[in-house]
């Protein structure tokens, strides 16, 4: 894709309308719609369920499986160019649009973050460093896992997100447990590292190499899902800052990656001998597409990272985004629900700079995620006795 797709098109110009794709119809997809809306696109959405987020609110909502081949020619043929709102978008279905329409991100890139295996392959190739792994497929990999690596968190190679697919072990037998309880599908063992903090970095990247990134994201996760998103001067130390983006910007290189990718990091204890300022940073894992931690961006920075999606998608100019507000982002899971009712927004939209994002769904369950609250304000005090003054009216835990 070498020119850019303009929106705005008049009919006395003879043009069609420009129509940007999205498959799947969550609440990523869902934002995205709304950023390409509000600069003039029309949007068309595939998702096989009636009343996904994303498709309620899209010009056109094309009902059907992801790998429906009626359903991918009406994508193809309403929409100039396609992008995924989830990693698990069957890769082929990417590469069989991609026959018809721009596609970003490629498919090939979609697949390796599909895989662990592969994703850590990535990573080294890249030279950025992750933690000491093994791949078990087979009894005999699973026999050859040395003691070293445990305790460690046994991952589904494939398929697991929000802490799903994974299982905490502490010695062999428990290690052979697990790979049991999980039926034995390629699975990747991580080494359990004694962790200083979590934090991410929002990469954009365009068809010419460019890349720009979100500021950095420091993150708190609970039973694997995120609960918080800080981002503010000093959040973490600027040279890990630097490195982190860094390594992110390398990995997304290395992929030859058109669109938005959110690459997570563990950042270590330092050793007692080492600048507690520069504990060892090592890499978690990759989300082709836009992700929870990004969402702060919608709030407090120029541009969002679902504006930078629309961008690469349509080969636009890419800018750095620069972040006006200090934020923190709490995260809102159906747990907070009660039956029959809704959390008391009355009181938490009472705060000064509180911003409510809901998703639209329908249901409310635990652990899913039903919208999220950007608290923003003039200084990181401010911003942070807010959004602890808005998780206590939650119930959500303090941080």
């Amino acid at each position: 894709m070498s020119e850019a797709l303009l929106p705005g098109a008049l009919p006395a110009a003879g043009a069609s309308e420009m129509t940007l794709g999205v498959m799947g119809g969550g609440q990523l997809g869902r934002m995205f719609v709304h950023a390409a809306q509000r600069m003039g696109y029309f949007t068309a959405v595939l998702d096989p369920d009636p009343l996904s987020p994303a498709g309620r609110v899209s010009h056109h909502h094309i009902q059907a499986g992801y790998t429906d081949a009626a359903g991918l020619q009406q994508l193809a043929a309403l929409s100039c160019a396609i992008t995924t709102e989830f990693e698990n978008v069957p890769a082929p279905a990417l590469a069989e649009l991609a026959r018809l329409r721009p596609v970003a991100p490629a498919a090939a890139a979609v697949a390796i973050a599909q895989d662990r295996a592969d994703e850590k392959a990535h990573f080294v190739r890249c030279g950025v460093p992750c933690a000491p792994h093994a791949v078990i497929a087979s009894a005999q990999q699973l026999a050859a896992v040395p003691d070293s690596l445990l305790p460690g968190i046994l991952k589904t190679a494939r398929m697991g997100y929000d802490g799903k697919g994974q299982v905490r072990v502490r010695s062999q037998a428990e290690l052979a447990q697990a790979w049991n309880a999980l039926q034995q599908v390629p699975c990747v063992l991580e080494k359990m590292l004694p962790l200083q903090m979590e934090c991410s970095v929002i990469v954009a990247r365009n068809a010419a190499g460019q890349c720009v990134h979100l500021p950095l994201q420091r993150n708190l996760h609970r039973d694997g899902i995120l609960a918080v998103t800080e981002v503010y001067e000093g959040n973490v130390p600027a040279p890990l800052a630097a490195r982190a983006v860094a390594a992110a910007e390398s990995i997304a290189h290395g992929l030859n990656y058109v669109g938005v990718l959110c690459v997570e990091f563990f950042v270590l204890e330092a050793p007692a001998s080492g600048d507690a300022d520069l504990g060892r940073l090592v890499v978690n894992e990759m989300a082709p597409r836009p992700h929870n931690s990004g969402h702060y961006s919608e709030d407090a920075c120029d541009v969002s990272q679902f504006e930078l999606q629309v961008r690469t998608l349509a080969n636009l100019p890419l800018v750095p985004p620069r972040q006006h507000s200090p934020c923190i982002m709490l995260n809102l899971l159906g747990d907070l629900w009660p039956e029959g009712g809704v959390p008391p927004w009355e009181q938490v939209l009472a705060l000064p700079g509180t911003h409510l994002h809901l998703y639209g769904k329908q249901r409310a369950a635990k652990g899913r995620k039903m919208g999220h609250l950007n608290v923003t304000g003039a200084s990181v005090a401010e911003v942070r006795a807010t959004a602890l003054q808005a998780a206590q009216i939650l119930g959500i835990a303090g941080f």
